[in-house]
């Protein structure tokens, strides 16, 4: 069910066999213990009946680090990285802009890819599903960032006394209709997923709230669909009439970065 499917396996047996990819390409003829044997026929039932690589792993890599995962968060995508490499640029730009927020963190991939690369970054990670913080929370603490990235249970932005230099926000985007009809919806959590009718309700109602909480000369990333360009546009205009706001396009070419 995979168009990876030789990776996949190279993968899954690094895993059972704790050792990395490259020993598992030069080593074919290594056999495997009957518990390691074991291991790999449960998870491969567990690929073969379609639930992702990753939750069977319980990690995955983003941006170079390695995260977490499990079915209580979004799986971290690589369109993702777009974000974090336009975030990582702005705050290198900006040495006095330090105060960010990952909206809707899911895994906190987000978050702690910034203030890995940032040292001096202070971060609010907040997600409404007080089940995805709690690995948010884990990768904060795997990554030793645990003294700048503070979790945060909210419903998109929480109340804060001070305006946040930096916004980032992957939130659901996928119309409700769409999702139903896609096998991801069987495996990963509809919270980070369904972005209503038209896939843009959370994005919108962010872009409600965010001329409030934003710095003056911020900057706020928001991921999207890539059918939602046009749309997209049309919302931060309106909520950013005298902003600057520009649409990037993914490595394959697709609308992907508000």
């Amino acid at each position: 069910q995979s168009e990876t499917a030789a990776l996949d396996a190279q993968v899954l047996l690094a895993h059972i066999l704790d050792k990395p990819r490259a020993w598992v390409l030069a080593h074919p003829e290594a056999p495997l213990s009957p518990q390691q044997a074991e291991k790999l026929a449960r998870a491969l039932a567990r690929l073969e009946n379609g639930e992702p690589l990753p939750y069977i792993l319980g990690h995955w890599e983003f941006f170079g680090l390695d995260f977490l995962v499990t079915p209580a968060a979004l799986i971290p995508r690589p369109e993702t990285e777009l974000l974090v490499e336009r975030a990582l640029e702005w705050l290198r730009q900006h040495p006095e802009r330090r105060l960010a927020a990952d909206v809707g963190a899911g895994t906190g991939c987000i978050a702690v890819a910034l203030a890995v690369h940032i040292p001096d970054l202070r971060l609010l990670v907040c997600d409404r599903s007080l089940e995805a913080l709690r690995v948010a929370q884990e990768n904060v603490r795997r990554h030793g960032v645990q003294q700048r990235a503070f979790c945060l249970q909210a419903d998109l932005l929480p109340a804060l006394g001070r305006k946040i230099d930096l916004i980032c926000a992957n939130l659901p985007y996928i119309p409700s209709a769409t999702l139903r009809s896609l096998s991801v919806a069987r495996w990963e959590p509809t919270l980070a997923l369904d972005g209503g009718p038209d896939g843009l309700s959370l994005i919108g109602r962010l872009l409600e709230l965010a001329p409030l909480a934003l710095a003056p000369s911020g900057l706020a990333l928001l991921e999207i669909e890539a059918a939602q360009g046009t749309a997209a546009l049309q919302l931060a205009r309106t909520a950013f009439p005298d902003a600057h706001v520009e649409l990037f396009p993914d490595l394959a070419g697709r609308d992907r970065l508000i």
